[in-house]
């Protein structure tokens, strides 16, 4: 009779045991890689696994086109993908986002950060919990498995300032906008952009420190209008976030002066086609949001089923072909995806 009831418990423990490495959400399993970029050797199915994307702000094209890879992701592999976001770029809201879904257990989480330093420690609560943290835009971020950036941050700095230094004839003032001080890549761009601006265009001087956006159209065109008017003889300008550009491109064209100033940056072409179209904008610089979310969530996938990612992985997604490791670091990887357009290229995409 002991040796029974010894036998029945040790199966009770055995299937608490299994019970307990299974998520809430959509069958979604806990099961977080133990280290940077190492899965747990796990061969979860995609049906089983849940990720949620936590983008920077809802509801905005850049990251509208976002949600289409995360839903591509999500029919292409069936794992149970959505994304989230909140109606402001305050990390606050961010990091109540993720709070909240770390007690519901998604296989993983992928976020796109307004705040590195700000998210890191909800990121280690959720890494604590065996979720698989994936960032994009977060090149150092602490507490993820890896960071994945769709291109070299100075490479891609230094390339927008080639061109408004070629637009501007290598003289006059302009100043730079990105959508937070806290935005890290941005912060990295336009850092980029002065020092390849004070090694190649001298005679250019930026006025003002990066002059923040919170990544909002009408923000932006208020701002760029008080630029105008505190510096008549402005030349250029630079935008980081995705409403910087369409932004700022508004304040030139009603200002008249689309033929004499510079505007150039990052937007995508849906949004600044028009202005694009008229010459507010003379070139914009880009990644396909839709195929950075499919490139977090595929990392996430495979970190799941316990694989690796490593110099010269293939996500088999397009600009993601042969990943790259940054140097300096154990977790971040860039690929090759940064695109530029101007009116006449623009056209050929359809987002």
């Amino acid at each position: 009779m002991t040796q029974r009831r010894l036998a029945v418990l040790a199966i009770s423990g055995i299937t608490a045991a299994l019970l307990a490495g299974c998520g809430s959400v959509g069958g979604g399993a806990a099961t977080g890689a133990t280290a940077a970029g190492a899965g747990t050797g796990a061969t979860l199915a995609p049906k089983d696994m849940t990720m949620v994307t936590v983008v920077k702000l809802k509801g905005i094209a850049w990251f509208d086109r976002m949600e289409v890879g995360v839903k591509n992701f999500a029919t292409r592999t069936g794992v149970d993908a959505r994304e989230e976001g909140s109606n402001d770029v305050s990390p606050e809201k961010q990091i109540q986002i993720i709070q909240d879904l770390i007690p519901q257990k998604p296989t993983a989480i992928t976020v796109v950060p307004n705040s590195p330093e700000a998210l890191s420690n909800v990121l280690k609560q959720a890494r604590d919990q065996g979720i698989i943290v994936v960032s994009h835009e977060a090149t150092g971020i602490k507490n993820v498995d890896i960071d994945i950036e769709a291109f070299d941050n100075a490479v891609y700095g230094a390339k927008i300032m080639d061109s408004l230094g070629k637009c501007m004839g290598g003289e006059g003032k302009y100043v730079q906008f990105v959508g937070g001080l806290t935005a890290k890549t941005h912060m990295e761009w336009v850092g980029a952009a002065l020092d390849e601006q004070k090694a190649k265009f001298p005679g250019m001087t930026r006025v003002e420190d990066p002059i923040e956006s919170t990544d909002n159209e009408n923000a932006a065109y208020d701002k760029a209008k008080e630029i105008l008017a505190k510096y008549p003889d402005i030349k250029g300008f630079e935008g980081s976030a995705g409403n910087d550009v369409p932004g700022i491109a508004r304040a030139v064209e009603e200002a008249g002066l689309q033929d004499s100033v510079c505007v150039m940056g990052t937007s995508i072409p849906s949004a600044a086609a028009k202005y694009l179209a008229n010459g507010s904008i003379d070139k914009i610089f880009f990644w396909d949001p839709a195929l950075a979310g499919e490139a977090q969530l595929q990392i996430a996938m495979i970190l799941a089923q316990g694989g690796k990612i490593e110099e010269g992985t293939d996500l088999g997604i397009e600009g993601y072909h042969s990943l790259k490791k940054t140097a300096g670091y154990d977790n971040v990887f860039v690929g090759d995806a940064s695109v530029e357009a101007d009116a006449e290229t623009a056209a050929s995409f359809k987002f």
